[in-house]
């Protein structure tokens, strides 16, 4: 089998590169000014001090030339006017423009295509990456269009005032937008939008002379001519709120070029999902066309430094072994299986607090508890106390209520209320608070499930209350190496960061480990809260001083979860084997220094001499590698994307270290993404072929589906336990203290809901109750 990456190979002439350091003074706000002035100056000088040389600069400190500039250092002195409009919007290594074509997303934004271009180190040389990017920019259009498209307004009444629910709305969607005024001909200003004002326009007023007050009605009338219509309408509002500067709505126009860096809701995730939805052929083509659109070849200042991008991507022959596994293309059906250990589940209820009536609600509770006994559980057809409907306002009441009447409640099912945003809450207070495992279904799902939406909720159940759905056939016969010959156990971690601009709420580490060995299916997970952007595990290990005894007491995320595994299987791990998922390139070193110390510290605190090999692999999602079939329609799977299963270890891969790409999954729409593994350290030895099969087999015991996935199960399930963290961090209804964390050092601390604390400090995420933790509760 051929295949085909988006690497296309790049030569270098035998040049002398130049690095010369830059310095600007008074130091621009943005980089982008940086190049306008480095433009300005290369324009004027390049032929009068710069040698004829053209130059590469990075917007920031450094410039490179291919030879010696006639100088070792000089000043210039530019001027810079209006800054010219620029052909791209640069995001990172990506470049995006409305010359590759845009498309609307709803609720004002639209998305942009692009492409994302990197230089990267393979055994083949040096190769430039470049793949289709997409991202949502506001829509150039009239704040009063935006308005109306954010709130859904189709004929807007000047008259009417806006609701408060809909100006907190329009506040949070505005600000930080730049907007240019249009009702001056021929001069338009621009502004940031800091807030929109309490008051409607009409009340609005700014003092003149001799005590006097004019509204801004009357200005814009008496300066303009102007007659605002929209006066019960609040007004925008830029500068401070010592100095505001009040800005209409009715003239105001959102400035092109803004990427909207925000969380994007339902409707416009559905959107750029269309929009960027590409088969692989489709995918391949773009970008070929973006390469020959970019005209390497032609561009001058690659020719300057002698670099040559040739036109083709790079191909991988495979090494022709057999590859085959016994489910059909990554997935399988339950139809006629059952799960290979079924869980008991005797004290069960379900709370209700969707519009669905309850006796609808009860023929959904009796149809999934026939399909759970049917594919292997022990399910208890009765409710241990009556399945109830209940008040979406009192969500936290009816839980306490439902645990009070129901006590030793091993499963409580929750139909969510028909309004999206309770999930979290049920979930805090179910896991932290009561000790509950809980299996939340929405409301239109309920009402129209069938047969394979049953299965799907009940392999969730089943791993929920301690069963196992699947396990690999090599390890119930013991026939992995490295694995099955010797307790082995394996380790997922990751940390989720705040959305940005949130600098309150903490970065959420998560750390899954196998229970169960040599089946490796069930896994324990732990969280912990650390410092905003902290991407260093802090809590892998911990010490601290007993206050009563004086000696030192061990802890840690990693310690607690060996301790587990021991206490599950009898046995003491021979092997680690760490799946770290979330690293970048450029961490890697830190991270292993780091975390690798916390995994030797935490084996030694629990036996002097314990020290069983570690195998430390990092798991990149997020990167720009696409794998294309040599020839499409043939050995790929339904979606036209290459074989589950494909692995790619030579070419493209890095020159002098152990990485690999894996496509362990079949593709549903689109193009399948690769996931890269990079093995960082490796004391157990595996062989390239035994890992790669080790990490490809274990993608078909993921839990919740039938099918194998596109990342190792241990780094998935660590990346679902912190994004279940998340919800824990934000305080429950009544709550009027949080633990605060500083410095390392955990103390309790009375701040108002939802405070962060002083600077330094962060929430600390509340306990999971103990029978909630020895499951699988994040599926």
């Amino acid at each position: 089998m051929i295949v085909r990456a988006n690497h296309f190979l790049v030569g270098f002439a035998d040049k002398d590169i130049c690095h010369y350091d830059v310095a600007i003074t008074p130091e621009p706000k943005t980089r982008r000014i940086n190049r306008v002035l480095m433009t300005e100056l290369t324009s004027k000088h390049r032929v009068s001090s710069l040698g004829g040389l053209l130059v590469a600069y990075d917007g920031s400190k450094s410039l490179y030339t291919a030879g010696e500039l006639p100088f070792q250092a000089m000043d210039f002195s530019i001027k810079l006017g209006k800054p010219p409009r620029e052909t791209y919007v640069t995001v990172s290594r990506s470049f995006y423009s409305t010359i590759f074509g845009q498309r609307d997303i709803g609720d004002g934004l639209e998305c942009w295509r692009g492409y994302y271009q990197s230089l990267r180190p393979t055994q083949m040389g040096l190769s430039l990456n470049i793949d289709i990017s997409s991202t949502p920019f506001y829509k150039p259009i009239s704040v009063m269009q935006f308005v109306q498209e954010c709130l859904n307004l189709r004929n807007p009444d000047p008259n009417r005032p806006l609701s408060d629910r809909d100006r907190l709305k329009l506040r949070k969607a505005l600000r930080g937008i730049r907007v240019e005024t249009t009702h001056q001909e021929g001069k338009r200003s621009a502004y940031k939008i800091t807030g929109i004002t309490s008051v409607p326009l009409i009340q609005l007023n700014f003092p003149l002379d001799e005590g006097n007050q004019m509204t801004v009605v009357q200005y814009f009338w008496g300066r303009y001519k102007y007659r605002l219509r929209f006066t019960s309408w609040p007004c925008l509002q830029s500068g401070n709120d010592s100095r505001p500067i009040y800005l209409p709505m009715e003239v105001c126009k959102i400035i092109e070029g803004q990427r909207f860096t925000r969380k994007l809701n339902e409707k416009q995730v559905t959107g750029i999902l269309r929009a960027t939805c590409e088969r692989p052929r489709d995918r391949e083509n773009s970008i070929l066309k973006m390469v020959e659109h970019n005209n390497y070849s032609a561009d001058k200042l690659a020719q300057e430094f002698g670099i040559d991008v040739t036109d083709k991507m790079l191909k991988y022959h495979e090494s022709g072994k057999d590859k085959a596994c016994a489910p059909s293309v990554g997935q399988w059906n339950m139809i006629g299986k059952k799960m290979i250990n079924g869980g008991n589940v005797q004290r069960w209820t379900c709370l209700n607090f969707s519009r669905l009536h309850i006796d609808g609600v009860k023929r959904f509770c009796g149809d999934l508890v026939k399909m759970c006994n049917a594919i292997g559980m022990v399910f208890n057809p009765m409710p241990v106390v009556e399945i109830l409907s209940a008040s979406a306002n009192n969500i936290e009441g009816a839980l306490k209520d439902a645990h009070q009447s129901a006590r030793d409640l091993q499963l409580l099912i929750v139909i969510l209320p028909d309004v999206t945003g309770h999930y979290g809450k049920v979930k805090k207070v179910c896991e932290t608070d009561l000790g509950i495992v809980s299996q939340c279904l929405k409301p239109d799902k309920v009402e129209r499930a069938n047969k394979q939406y049953f299965e799907n909720v009940a392999l969730k159940v089943n791993v929920k209350v301690g069963g196992r759905n699947t396990a690999l056939q090599q390890a119930l016969t013991r026939q992995i190496p490295l694995v099955t010959d010797q307790p082995t156990i394996f380790f997922g971690a990751d940390v989720t960061h705040p959305a940005a601009g949130d600098d309150s709420s903490p970065s959420i580490a998560a750390v899954v480990a196998s229970m169960d060995w040599p089946e490796i299916t069930k896994y324990k997970a732990v969280v912990s809260a650390q410092p905003p952007r902290q991407e260093i595990i802090q809590d892998l290990y911990c010490t601290g001083i007993d206050p009563e005894k004086g000696t030192p007491v061990h802890s840690g995320m990693m310690r607690e979860l060996l301790v587990s595994f021991f206490q599950k299987t009898k046995h003491k791990p021979s092997r680690i084997i760490f799946y770290r998922d979330g690293v970048s390139e450029g961490q890697f070193a830190q991270v292993l220094m780091y975390e690798m110390d916390a995994i030797r510290k935490a084996c030694a605190s629990l036996q002097e001499d314990y020290q069983p090999p570690v195998t430390f692999v990092v798991v990149q999602k997020r990167h720009h590698t696409r794998l294309f079939p040599e020839v499409h329609g043939k050995e790929t799977d339904k979606s036209g994307n290459i074989l589950p299963g494909t692995v790619v270890d030579t070419n493209i891969c890095h020159p002098t270290e152990f990485d690999f790409y894996l496509c362990s999954h079949a593709g549903i729409q689109g193009t399948s993404r690769p996931t890269h593994y990079h093995v960082l350290f490796d004391e157990n030895r595996f062989t390239a072929d035994g890992l790669q099969l080790l990490t490809n087999n274990l993608c078909y015991t993921y839990a919740r589906c039938t099918r194998s996935v596109s990342v190792v199960p241990p780094a998935y399930y660590a990346h679902l336990a912190a994004f279940r963290a998340r919800y824990y961090d934000e305080p429950s209804e009544g709550s009027d203290s949080a633990s605060i964390v500083s410095g390392g050092t955990r103390e309790s601390a009375a701040t108002g809901a939802g405070a962060a604390g002083p600077p330094g400090t962060y929430r600390r995420l509340p306990r999971i109750r103990d029978n909630v933790k020895d499951v699988m509760f994040y599926c």
